[in-house]
């Protein structure tokens, strides 16, 4: 999304788990995604690559207090560490032993309820724009809900975050951004994004 709404162009290249490429692994041994390789400057966590969009060219014109800016950051850290954890542990919850996958969603659930009346989500975050917090925490929220759809679309503790979840799914800018790709191969021609 950083990307796309930035308009800087980069190779993009559609990685299979469970075949990762050499490449990949040869530039960031901890073999996850996604990673950045610009110039041998390397960034494998999404938040350092939106950051580094953001310098490059910032696509965001919501102006901000420094305390939402504090608020922005600390969400996103929140959701990047505390949502994540209990997100796996919910949503692949066959991969972890001992773990009860419904005290997790109940853990992902207060983080949400916690931050349902923070904004009034008209249609983003912080009005009419989109902003970092909308790319940087929505995915998140997306995943939760596809653990259990039927579940999530019938809570009414956040409604909300329900209604801003559905316009970020039904935009031009989620559409754009969810394009399907083969698995990268050395000797594929470059793919362009956007």
């Amino acid at each position: 999304m950083a990307f796309y709404l930035s308009n800087i162009k980069c190779e993009i290249r559609e990685v299979s788990l469970r075949n990762k490429p050499k490449e990949m692994i040869r530039i960031s041994p901890k073999a996850t995604v996604p990673v950045l390789e610009n110039n041998n400057e390397v960034l494998d966590e999404s938040m350092d690559i939106i950051n580094w969009i953001i310098k490059k060219n910032n696509p965001f014109t919501v102006k901000q207090s420094n305390a939402d800016k504090s608020f922005v950051e600390s969400t996103i850290n929140l959701f990047d560490k505390k949502f994540k954890f209990h997100l796996d542990r919910y949503k692949y919850a066959t991969r972890y032993e001992n773990e009860d996958p419904i005290n997790h969603r109940n853990s992902c659930l207060k983080i949400l309820v916690n931050l349902e009346n923070k904004s009034k989500y008209e249609p983003w975050f912080y009005g009419a724009h989109i902003d970092k917090i909308d790319i940087s925490i929505l995915p998140f929220i997306r995943q939760f809900r596809i653990a259990d759809e039927q579940w999530f679309d019938s809570l009414n503790s956040i409604p909300n975050i329900q209604k801003w979840l559905i316009f970020f799914l039904d935009s031009d800018i989620f559409k754009n951004i969810m394009i399907s790709l083969k698995p990268w191969a050395k000797k594929d021609q470059p793919i362009i994004f956007p």
